[in-house]
């Protein structure tokens, strides 16, 4: 029989997300599902109820209606105590649960005799995990909203500007945090022309915040910070003592601070202390992402926005509801890769696989019986490090040791040099003499340019076969001769025939020349940081 997959009105203040979007439906009802949406539920969104009838859902009046008709629930927020109360006994709710911090919630669930996927379990460390992966998503909207709210707090331009008024120096923003919402937040803050610094407790996200154009601000004190699954983990109260004196420092000199630490399960780190904020020049601005968990900064206050000291720290808690429509889009493709895990026979009926890592993780509730917190996944050990290449010494025959690519022996380049001899004095008894000097030139350099390729790293050999090809475009300069010959005595203008050749000449060796250059440039890049 064919599930219905019911998308219910959020029913927490001020969430304007929806579980699906019309574009989503058309693929789940091609999965075999039918779709059920209660009326109202995507105007928060700006998506109508004749949006969703028109890409084939049905729309349910009240609430009530959709949870009586629904096998399987697709919801954005973990539901109230109310909407487990409308749940039938052998409904799947997908959703966000979060049961580390709602271990009430958690029974009420299974006292329903329900089954539980909670989309913040998902384990990120899987790789083909990453089209499930709600909360990279929503940490991503997160970030960009950050920054589009601390400009509208913020009392300047982000970018420097020099005007007939005088300097404006571009805004100085620091970054606690570079998570996926940290980097989102870089990302945004240095394209809006922001001098932008991050400091995070994971040495190996410092490479991706210079790469979307943060400077990356080390504390100086060694200690990893990877904590597993994409989060940091508690550092050492050493490591604590050393990142407050660099924040001190940092915050101080900000304009915006934006700061996005968060450990699964644990109230928010305390980062910024109230001292901080009142060392902070008046009018700048905090935007505390982690208000939801209590906030990193001491004066934040969750889901509002103060003024302390001069200071406007920002603590909501919708930021990805303040995007709904990007939000919900993405969500409700989060959810299509889920129901696509679910239903690969495409007939509209899931199977919950407790076999597969992916949707074990995600399972917190089994037919009414707790399965959280899943098992420790299983990860195949990474492939053992390809040996170095030996480097053979030179013997006695010349050799360099380059495995299968080293030059060629005494004997075979003997027989070569033999045959181009014999090659060379048959072309010196019969060729006229301008052509032997010209042949001698060109032997040379075909000879002096295959020893200078040879003793070059083979993965920058593209670029430098481009630059010699647009180098040795100067051949053109003898095309343009024969198209345009001096006005001298003696000088016979060439016919049209050996003209129209001249010019096919130059149009492809100026090809070659600016595509020469071009590729090399293309190429080069590809070894820069």
């Amino acid at each position: 029989m064919t599930l219905n997959i019911g998308i219910p009105k959020e029913t927490y203040p001020g969430e304007r997300r929806v579980a699906t979007v019309p574009e989503v439906v058309e693929k789940l009802i091609k999965l075999g599902f039918t779709v059920s949406v209660e009326s109202h539920a995507g105007e928060g969104a700006s998506v109508s109820d004749e949006a969703f009838a028109a890409a084939g859902a049905t729309i349910a009046a009240t609430a009530a209606e959709l949870y009586a008709a629904a096998d399987i629930i697709f919801k954005v927020r973990a539901p109230s105590f109310e909407e487990v109360a409308q749940l039938k006994a052998g409904t799947t709710l997908i959703s966000f649960i979060w049961p580390a911090q709602n271990p009430e919630l958690m029974q009420k669930l299974a006292d329903a005799k329900v089954t539980v996927l909670a989309m913040d379990c998902l384990p990120r460390q899987l790789s083909r995990a990453q089209k499930m992966d709600a909360l990279t998503s929503m940490a991503g909207i997160t970030g960009y909203r950050a920054v589009i709210e601390a400009a509208n707090a913020f009392g300047r331009f982000f970018n420097g500007q020099i005007t007939a008024a005088g300097k404006i120096p571009p805004a100085k923003v620091f970054i606690a945090g570079a998570g996926v919402a940290g980097l989102a937040a870089i990302g945004t803050a240095a394209n809006l022309g922001a001098v932008v610094r991050a400091n995070d407790t994971r040495a190996e996200v410092a490479d991706q915040v210079k790469s979307l154009g943060g400077e990356f601000v080390k504390v100086d004190y060694e200690e990893e910070g990877s904590g597993g699954g994409g989060y940091a983990k508690v550092m050492s109260e050493g490591f604590q003592a050393a990142q407050r004196q660099m924040y001190a420092t940092e915050v101080k000199n900000a304009d915006i601070v934006i700061t996005t630490a968060l450990i699964p399960g644990k109230p928010a780190p305390k980062l910024i202390t109230a001292e901080m904020v009142q060392s902070m020049k008046a009018g700048s601005v905090i935007i505390d992402l982690a208000g939801e968990q209590g906030g990193n900064c001491e004066l934040t206050v969750p889901g509002e926005s103060v003024v302390r000291h001069g200071v406007t720290i920002v603590g909501y808690t919708d930021m990805p509801s303040r995007l709904a429509k990007q939000s919900s889009t993405l969500y409700g493709t989060n959810l299509l890769r889920l129901a696509e895990e679910l239903c690969k026979t495409k007939d509209g009926i899931i199977d919950v696989n407790m076999d597969d890592d992916a949707i074990r993780g995600l399972t917190v509730i089994k037919e009414g019986a707790v399965t959280w917190p899943a098992p420790p996944i299983k990860l195949p050990p990474p492939p053992p490090p390809k040996p170095a290449a030996a480097i053979k010494p030179a013997d006695k025959k010349g050799g360099h040791g380059h495995g299968s690519s080293e030059p060629m022996d005494l004997k075979t380049l003997s027989i070569v040099f033999g045959v181009a001899a014999v090659l060379f004095a048959l072309v010196g008894a019969y060729a006229p003499a301008a052509f032997l000097g010209h042949f001698t030139v060109f032997a040379l350099a075909c000879f002096v340019g295959y020893m200078v390729v040879w003793n070059v790293t083979p993965s920058l050999h593209t670029p430098l076969m481009s630059v010699t090809n647009a180098i040795s475009s100067i051949i053109c300069i003898g095309a343009l001769i024969q198209i345009a010959p001096p006005l001298a005595a003696g000088i016979v203008r060439p016919n049209i025939v050996i003209g129209i050749i001249a010019f096919i000449g130059i149009t492809l060796t100026a090809v070659n020349m600016f595509g020469g250059f071009a590729v090399t440039r293309r190429m080069l890049a590809m070894f820069r940081k």
